[in-house]
């Protein structure tokens, strides 16, 4: 299967011509070019995710907003409606209580809560489900993303069949919160299909490219048979988000 996890860049007018209202061809072209099997996207406010749902026909696209009215940005992804059957959707928060919608952990967390949805999909051709995970992790709290961390871990671990896990973690791959993917998942044999990846997070090229960054990840259980970033180059300094979108290649 081909999977991609896409920050979206939420649409704000303070971007000029990089706000998504400008983007949403590019984004399309990207996607349609790619036309990978499943989406992890972040950063979808309501309105983009009436957009995707409408420039995406092809695809099933679930997510709700993170907030406690289920506003505002989701963890939205998509699916190839022809390829798989749905069977389970949760929608998490990254909380003591995860339950409860917009709640969020202390310590140094952001503002902003933090969630990820997940689903159990069985493809047409793969005898059992798996589970196919989105999210993104805090921006500022080092403390709360370990403890995001932990938490997908756990439900992680607790999973019966396979997994892909998508998202944007807002954290480099030498941080504890990264390396506790393989580290804490190594007896499922979890992979960082995106490990010899280059940098992800550009800032719509407003960064020298020495402070490029890579926060954006594809792990899994199953195999990794290739992987690679989707390059963006600027037309007229329009990109199609401030990240490059990420693929990889997984056998189940």
């Amino acid at each position: 299967m081909k999977i991609m996890s896409f920050n979206l860049r939420y649409d704000s007018h303070w971007d000029g011509i990089n706000a998504f209202s400008n983007r949403i061809p590019r984004v399309l072209d990207t996607i349609s070019k790619e036309s990978p099997d499943i989406v992890g996207f972040q950063e979808v406010t309501d309105s983009m995710r009436k957009t995707m749902r409408e420039i995406l026909p092809g695809y099933t696209t679930i997510g709700c907003g993170r907030n406690e009215n289920y506003h505002d940005e989701a963890m939205l992804l998509a699916f190839k409606t022809e390829l798989f059957e749905l069977i389970e959707v949760k929608n998490i928060w990254l909380s003591e209580t995860p339950s409860i919608p917009g709640t969020k952990y202390g310590l140094d967390h952001s503002g902003c809560p933090r969630m990820y949805t997940m689903v159990r999909l069985k493809h047409n051709e793969i005898k059992e489900p798996f589970w196919f995970i989105n999210t993104h992790l805090d921006h500022e709290g080092e403390k709360a993303r370990v403890l995001e961390a932990t938490q997908l871990c756990g439900e992680i671990k607790g999973l019966k069949e396979k997994f892909i896990l998508t998202g944007d973690f807002n954290a480099t791959p030498d941080t504890p919160e990264i390396k506790m993917f393989t580290e804490a998942l190594k007896e499922k044999g979890c992979v960082d299909c995106t490990k010899d990846l280059g940098p992800t997070f550009h800032a719509f090229g407003k960064l020298p490219p020495e402070e490029y960054v890579k926060i954006d990840y594809i792990f899994t259980d199953g195999k990794c048979k290739n992987a690679y970033r989707v390059e963006d180059f600027p037309v007229n300094g329009q990109y199609y988000s401030d990240h490059n979108a990420v693929v990889a290649e997984i056998e189940l």
